[in-house]
């Protein structure tokens, strides 16, 4: 394209002086230069997205979760759409397709959130039910659903088959002996089914269970999360504070959102952190080199973050002097002082 251009403009006997320069231009331009048609496009998206989000938030939300896009981890949007209003409910075998789906401001979480349930299967559920009807007990899924024991447990510890009105253990009991000492497929379509009458021990449901089970199965729990915290002390500021404290310390918990890695014009690695607080809002925080390398990330979880209230363009956030990463209790009660003592009380 350059020779050419040399080559018209030589050939139109413009002054070479005048060809160098225009070219010199040219060339400089590209290096910040944008399609002006992908420009425009982009700005019609964006003003879709954005009335899209403003009018219809939850629907939005759920459009983007299903689009698997987006920036961040799927857990956010999901929080964001709480955020806006919406019941989070657990893929349901009645009510969940294999996609996230919304009824009124209900969002029901699709099959293909569940990491070891097999796609075959959580496209099959909402087909089957289309045809048949909704199902109406363990027993009855059993026969319709071609599964093994392994992925009807996974169903069964996500909630799937909460509108029994059976407790998790309870249906865990009854999965196996519908399946007998066996772990194979059942599947077989009847016309006439006689209901299971299985004599089975009282199981009690222990705190935070369902939370535990999520974070197993999904990667995040559907609770709110700081309710998973062995600590019920979150500081003393949120979100909303920050503005009214520039220049001031404050001590803040905070649940991971994302990191960002940089280096400062001398080469030295920090960071940049967001962060959610305990009533759900964002927070962001900067981490010179010398605070991230004393006190550095270590993965998802809380944070007690502890610093300066700094300005940057007119937006708060946390010049952090002091990190630590926060317990959350344990997987079962009897393991955990907090739970025991709350018992005590009770």
């Amino acid at each position: 394209m350059e020779q050419k251009f040399f080559d018209n403009c030589k050939a139109k006997g413009y002054p070479e002086a005048i060809t160098n320069e225009v070219w010199r231009q040219i060339e400089s331009f590209s290096g910040y230069s944008f399609s002006k048609a992908h420009s425009a496009s982009y700005a019609v998206e964006s003003y879709q997205s954005l009335y899209l989000k403003a009018y219809h938030p939850l629907e939005f939300m759920v459009g983007v979760i299903n689009n698997f896009g987006g920036f961040y981890r799927t857990e956010f949007y999901f929080h964001e759409a709480r955020m806006a209003g919406a019941i989070l409910n657990a893929p349901c075998v009645n009510s969940s397709e294999h996609l996230t789906r919304i009824v009124d401001k209900d969002i029901y979480m699709g099959f293909i959130h569940l990491k070891s349930l097999e796609q075959k299967i959580g496209k099959g559920i909402p087909k089957e039910r289309a045809l048949n009807g909704s199902y109406k007990n363990l027993e009855n899924f059993v026969h319709r659903i071609p599964l093994g024991l392994e992925q009807l447990n996974i169903l069964i510890r996500i909630g799937a088959f909460r509108f029994t009105g059976k407790t998790k253990r309870t249906l865990l009991w009854e999965a196996r002996l519908l399946f007998g000492e066996k772990k194979e497929t059942r599947h077989s379509m009847t016309i006439f089914e006689a209901p299971a009458s299985y004599k089975v021990p009282h199981l009690e449901k222990r705190d935070h269970e369902d939370a535990f089970d999520e974070l197993e199965l999904l990667g995040f729990s559907l609770c709110d999360p700081f309710s998973l915290l062995e600590s019920d002390n979150f500081g003393n500021a949120v979100a909303e504070d920050l503005r009214s404290r520039i220049g001031n310390q404050v001590e803040v918990v905070g649940y991971l959102v994302t990191t960002k890695n940089t280096h400062t014009k001398d080469h030295k690695l920090m960071h940049f952190g967001t962060f959610i607080d305990h009533v759900g809002m964002v927070f962001d925080t900067t981490h010179f080199p010398n605070t991230s390398k004393r006190y550095p990330f270590r993965g998802k979880g809380f944070y007690r973050i502890k610093g300066k209230v700094v300005e940057d363009f007119g937006y708060p956030m946390i010049e952090v002097g002091y990190m630590n990463k926060e317990t959350m209790v344990h997987k079962h009660p009897e393991e955990n002082p907090k739970v025991e003592r709350a018992r005590a009380v009770s």
